[in-house]
């Protein structure tokens, strides 16, 4: 298996998923949020959440009809967290992935809105796909099981809750330990990871405890990831990355690496992307693939 190919391929389908379920016509009197939505959309982003949507749901040996619809879905959420996320009252980025970022271009007020768009289009998109489900009530029980598990992982006891604490951390300067650093990283990172797993296995026809194995999954690799991405703000090439290198320090915040070093950082990487793959492991069925793009996505060098 050539990796790279592999997942090219992979990735262009999800982006098919994108555009066909979350493209929008650019006209009408509501045509500069729907040119900001297509900006944010299109701003080249890695799909790879809605990749391991699509693989979980190969491991368990079906592809739902409204599986392209909970792709595109789940990306409209992550990109209406990262317009939000580069707003002045946030992160205040002027780029994100090589361009400006949506606040920069169509300014904040319509950022907000655009952000608020995509989430609404998200559960839209979800919701629509029931009717590709026809009459088979096994195929709608699993696209409304799915939904309701984007619902909350997206949500205040998912991706939201995370960024909560981490806003109120910073602006009441309270200081993060390992494991109020660890609560934001399941939350604001490996919720959307667990929502993308958990929805591909439900899709796919697994059993509850298959579930909650990759749910665990999508936990390691969500924490996984987000210490890489604090190692990346120091070790970083800001042209590979896309985004200035740095921020974390220049702004004084606490991060993984503040905490336990660089050395430690990445052995905890390394650690964490074990525990996944292990966990995987507990189930009697193989992704080769799958196993590839969660080590790729936690080594990543952007």
């Amino acid at each position: 298996m050539n990796f790279n190919e592999e997942l090219r391929d992979r990735v262009r389908f999800a982006e098919e998923m994108v555009i066909k379920n979350g493209v929008m016509e650019e006209e009408g009197y509501q045509k500069t949020v729907f040119s900001a939505m297509n900006y944010s959309l299109l701003s080249g982003g890695k799909r790879l959440r809605p990749v391991m949507m699509r693989e979980a749901s190969i491991l368990f040996g079906e592809e739902h009809p409204s599986l392209g619809a909970f792709m595109a879905a789940l990306e409209m959420i992550h990109t209406y967290s990262l317009v939000h996320d580069d707003l002045p009252a946030m992160d205040n980025d002027e780029y994100r992935r090589g361009k400006k970022t949506t606040h920069v271009v169509y300014g904040e007020n319509m950022a907000i809105l655009t952000g608020d768009a995509l989430l609404n289009m998200a559960y839209e998109a979800a919701a629509q796909s029931f009717d590709l489900c026809g009459d088979d009530p096994v195929l709608l029980k699993r696209a409304v099981t799915a939904l309701k598990i984007l619902s909350k992982k997206a949500g205040i006891f998912g991706m939201v809750g995370g960024q909560v604490y981490d806003v109120e951390a910073e602006d009441k300067d309270i200081k993060l330990t390992e494991d109020s650093l660890l609560f934001i990283f399941r939350l604001k990172t490996g919720a959307l990871i667990q929502a993308a797993l958990m929805i591909g296995a439900v899709l796919g026809g697994a059993g509850d405890d298959e579930i909650r194995i990759m749910e665990q999954v999508g936990e390691a690799v969500g924490i996984a990831f987000q210490i890489q991405d604090d190692i990346l703000d120091v070790t970083g090439n800001p042209k590979i990355l896309g985004k200035p290198v740095g921020s974390d320090k220049k702004n004084h915040k606490t991060t993984y690496v503040t905490i336990k070093g660089l050395e430690t950082a990445a052995a905890d990487v390394a650690a964490y992307s074990r525990d996944a793959i292990e966990q995987l492991h507990k189930l009697d069925k193989r992704n080769e693939f799958l196993e590839e793009l969660i080590r790729f996505l936690i080594n990543r060098d952007r």
